[in-house]
């Protein structure tokens, strides 16, 4: 989301309240739960908000909007503090320096729904702790990881968000080693060691890769992820295949319905390089 309008998107204040618009266009019913006492509406329904390429102003901006509260991101500081709560809160951190420097790869999660049990970032480099550029990538490049409780029925969800890098080829094969690593662990960790009950996880993100390309074909090989693309049947997807302006579909995720929503509205403003993916899933 380049805050300077990059890309062919409009300045960050005009798709600012596009942004918003379509996030709680999209997630209506979620909000409507978490906004009601009654236990009539109690709802099993839930959602994540997973975002590449995001500003800490532009976080700022997104969250107030998503709990209709006043944005304090208007000067650009940095010190402007992202909402949490009452209705949605996030987790991850700007990728230069851990704190506010560099774009997040934020999870956002409504806090009426979800408890959060874990929260990490990890860098996708040989020093995984710690910000930089790994082996031949452009940029630096992070996992954002949460563990969650679902309140209504009390069980454990792994959510991950990542973006691979555009410029390394290598970069991305080895980020895509660290983060099974990571999620093994996580698995192994939540789940008490019990492989009759695996936690359920997921993995959205920009892969910067083709289907064809060794990144992709990689987390596919392992076995351990699959593409929610691939288990929908064609006759409910909805939207294009592309879901970036001008080039192949490459912001994948992993787990139902899958839709590529649009990204360019009346006024010819996008919301971003990226049309929003969405896709919904059922804990069995």
């Amino acid at each position: 989301m380049p805050e300077d309008g990059k890309a062919g998107e409009g300045p960050w204040q005009e798709r600012a309240p596009l942004v918003v618009s379509q996030l709680q266009h999209e997630l209506w019913p979620i909000a409507s739960f978490t906004n009601s006492t009654s236990s009539s509406t109690k709802s099993y329904t839930a959602a994540f908000v997973c975002l590449q390429e995001v500003l800490h102003v532009q976080l700022v901006d997104i969250l107030a909007g998503l709990n209709n509260v006043t944005s304090s991101s208007s000067s650009n500081s940095s010190s402007s503090v992202p909402a949490s709560g009452p209705k949605w809160a996030h987790i991850g951190v700007g990728r230069d320096d851990g704190k506010t420097k560099g774009v997040y790869s934020p999870i956002i999660y409504p806090v009426g729904i979800f408890d959060l049990l874990h929260a990490e970032t990890v860098w996708l480099n040989p020093t995984p702790d710690r910000p930089s550029k790994g082996w031949d990538a452009g940029s630096i490049r992070i996992l954002t990881m949460g563990v969650f409780r679902h309140k209504p029925t009390q069980r454990t969800v792994i959510a991950t968000n990542t973006h691979l890098d555009n410029a390394g080829a290598k970069s991305r094969l080895e980020s895509v080693g660290i983060i099974l690593d990571k999620l093994q662990r996580a698995q192994d960790k939540w789940s008490n060691g019990t492989a009759a009950e695996p936690v359920p996880m997921f993995l959205t993100g920009d892969f910067n890769s083709l289907i064809t390309q060794e990144a992709y074909q990689a987390m596919v090989a392992s076995g351990y992820k699959r593409d929610l693309r691939d288990q929908v049947d064609a006759k409910s997807w909805y939207g294009n295949v592309n879901t970036f302006t001008g080039f192949q579909r490459s912001a994948r995720l992993w787990g139902g319905g899958y839709a590529v929503l649009p990204n360019v509205f009346d006024s010819g403003v996008y919301l971003s390089d990226h049309p929003a993916v969405v896709g919904d899933v059922v804990l069995s």
